[in-house]
């Protein structure tokens, strides 16, 4: 099961919405073959370690991070596969918690009179997949925060320069957090401020949709996030407050422009917009700042996942990573869990959770 872990996370920047998934067939104590799913709308793990094992699979034994699949989707059942190529025992990491599968692809062969083992290395197979896991059970997007500061927690100078506070490796770093979310998110601060690109340059992954929140349409037409719309897709979330003539300019060159609800401050609505992405398919969102959309959703607590880039670094007097949460006493402080803490070049990357008592995100 843990080579099966290990082939699933191959496929992390290529398969969402889909989940990662690892397979490893094993007969006579001897791996005959093993897969994993590659690409979005391509052959799943199973099918993929099936082929590798060729006819000596009857008889054999697999194992698969999770449930294997009993529907259509883009490919037939993996369970019709599994049952047809004989295998005797199939050993699942996980149950899917995908309402179409469930626990019925386990039922399924176990009615074929394949032997199923459920819950192996279960811990590991289901943080594997937590994006998946918080979107299919919800409908709303898996909401990651991530930024870098200095050690003493500011994002940028007084004067809001903020090039470059980590170092190369953490750069790459958040290139790949990018290349593993269906979307990146920014406020019009930044993008104002930093004009940046938001793709994927400094590793090998898939351009994320680029989300732009833009209360009034202050954006610039000549804005980087607005370029290369065939290579990354920009959407403008905005509210009716917008500018009616900046409107019109974005709409002819093809920039689609999202019209969400305002909040109580006649901003965008926050929980409206990640509802309205999670309809169009967006199961993940990295969002990268500004100070002010961050300090929005530490607040109303939407989110699931907090990378912080520590640079070893001091500004003094700047721009603060979280603004007023509006917590007077000490008990009313957001909790965090510690996932991992690394270094990474010259900075330190702490990864956290919040604490299961906060809502995650859910809408």
């Amino acid at each position: 099961m843990r080579r099966a872990l290990r082939l699933a996370r191959r496929g992390e920047r290529w398969v969402s919405p889909n989940p990662m998934v690892g397979a490893v067939i094993v007969k006579e104590n001897r791996i005959i073959g093993e897969g994993y799913h590659r690409k979005f709308g391509e052959a799943h793990a199973e099918v993929n370690a099936l082929i590798q094992a060729g006819t000596g699979a009857e008889g054999a034994t697999i194992y698969v991070t999770l449930e294997p699949c009993c529907h259509y989707g883009k490919t037939p059942p993996c369970v019709d596969s599994l049952i047809a190529a004989k295998i005797k025992r199939v050993v699942v990491g996980t149950k899917d918690l995908n309402p179409l599968v469930s626990g019925k692809g386990i039922s399924i062969l176990r009615e074929a009179g394949v032997e199923v083992t459920v819950g192996i290395l279960e811990e590991a197979c289901r943080s594997l997949n937590e994006r998946f896991f918080k979107y299919i059970t919800s409908g709303f997007p898996f909401i990651t925060l991530k930024y870098a500061q200095t050690i003493d927690g500011r994002i940028a100078t007084v004067t809001g320069d903020a090039r470059f506070i980590s170092s190369f490796p953490a750069l790459r770093y958040a290139h790949y957090l990018r290349s593993i979310h269906d979307a990146v998110l920014v406020g019009i601060g930044t993008v104002l401020r930093d004009d940046p690109a938001l793709t994927v340059r400094h590793i090998k992954g898939r351009n994320p949709l680029r989300v732009v929140v833009d209360t009034k349409l202050r954006i610039s037409p000549s804005a980087q996030v607005l370029k290369e719309q065939d290579k990354a897709k920009t959407i403008i979330a905005t509210t009716s407050y917008r500018d009616q003539n900046k409107y019109s300019i974005l709409q002819e060159r093809g920039i689609e422009i999202l019209e969400v609800a305002e909040n109580s401050s006649g901003s965008v609505d926050l929980k409206g917009l990640f509802s309205a992405l999670g309809k169009r398919g967006v199961s993940s969102i990295l969002v990268e700042g500004g100070s002010a959309l961050i300090t929005s959703l530490v607040k109303e607590q939407l989110f699931d996942r907090l990378v912080v880039i520590v640079a070893p670094k001091l500004l003094g007097t700047g721009i603060d990573a979280l603004g007023n949460l509006e917590i007077l006493q000490i008990e009313g402080a957001i909790k965090l869990s510690f996932l991992t803490i690394k270094r990474l070049g010259n900075d330190l990357i702490i990864d956290a959770r919040p604490w299961p008592t906060a809502t995650s995100g859910l809408p």
